[in-house]
């Protein structure tokens, strides 16, 4: 077994140790991705298995991405019939890390768009181009985890590399796959404005729409930091709103006056098009903002 907990030599090949275990499933907000411009408001099945390829100190879902959980067994069929129920809008691969459950989210997410649904990838990018691109055929959209811009973070805090990770970024940006970016902030190892900054530019040159998502740390794992401060949060993501049009703020407590960062305005005008709080309000019509006509980007139902 390697280290991701979900791979391992069979046979003298490497294969999937963890394929048709479901060791977590619910049907999500798929606010809750985060994806805000996909379908926003709608509910999807959320599946995960167990294992990660990375080993992060600070994982949120420790419980399963670093620790073997063995799981229900569903097939991939099963899955595809799970997500057509009539409130899923498909099916979400999250939870731990469903880059090392590749086969089962390949022939899972092909099913379920055979029958008309969406499939949708939460994802820390760490994978071989190749792999990468295979498996970006079958998926909608995906929220990739850029989690810091440094190399000497990916490799301390995580056992990753930076690279992979914005290798993985570039190709998403050039398939056309609709995708949002995630960023855990967390004081004193990743929060400086200046590497904010360098992340917020290495966006924009990216040249396609996206949406990025600063959020809050709490302590987990094996890390005690404090709490990401909330002004400091908000301060990053006045850097970030300088280069990324659509800049949220995640884990912070609602206020209904700001929505806590996580209302979509429109980049033109600043109308709020769509509101976030106990329900998810869309003001967006055809694509457009309802006071200025500006294009506001995402996948809207209807």
């Amino acid at each position: 077994m390697g280290r991701c907990r979900a791979r391992g030599c069979l046979g003298g090949q490497m294969s999937s140790l963890t394929y048709g275990q479901v060791a977590a499933m619910h049907v999500d907000p798929i606010e809750k991705k985060p994806l805000f411009h996909f379908y926003p408001g709608s509910s999807i099945l959320s599946v995960g298995g167990n294992g990660c390829n990375l080993c992060c100190t600070f994982c949120q879902n420790f419980e399963i991405s670093q620790h073997e959980v063995r799981g229900r067994d569903f097939s991939p069929a099963d899955l595809a019939g799970m997500a057509r129920s009539d409130n899923s809008l498909g099916i979400c691969f999250t939870y731990s890390e469903p880059l090392v459950w590749f086969e089962m989210v390949l022939e899972t997410a092909a099913l379920v768009k055979e029958a008309g649904g969406k499939t949708v990838l939460v994802t820390n990018g760490v994978i071989m181009p190749r792999y990468w691109r295979q498996l970006l055929e079958v998926i909608d959209a995906v929220n990739i985890d850029v989690k810091a811009f440094t190399e000497s973070f990916y490799r301390t805090y995580t056992g990753g590399s930076l690279s992979w990770v914005l290798k993985s970024v570039e190709l998403l940006a050039q398939s056309g796959v609709h995708f949002e970016v995630s960023t855990l902030v967390i004081p004193g190892l990743n929060d400086s404005a200046k590497e904010i900054r360098e992340l917020a530019v290495f966006l924009k040159g990216l040249q396609v729409p996206l949406a990025w998502h600063l959020n809050r740390y709490f302590p987990a794992y094996q890390a005690d930091y404090p709490p990401t401060p909330e002004q400091s949060l908000r301060s990053l993501a006045a850097i970030g709103r300088e280069y990324v049009p659509y800049v949220y703020l995640g884990n912070l407590r609602y206020d209904a006056m700001s929505g806590s960062g996580m209302n979509t305005l429109c980049p033109s005008c600043q109308t709020v098009v769509v509101e976030r709080g106990d329900s998810v309000r869309v003001r967006v019509a055809d694509g457009k903002c309802p006071r200025c006509s500006a294009e506001i980007w995402g996948v809207w139902d209807g």
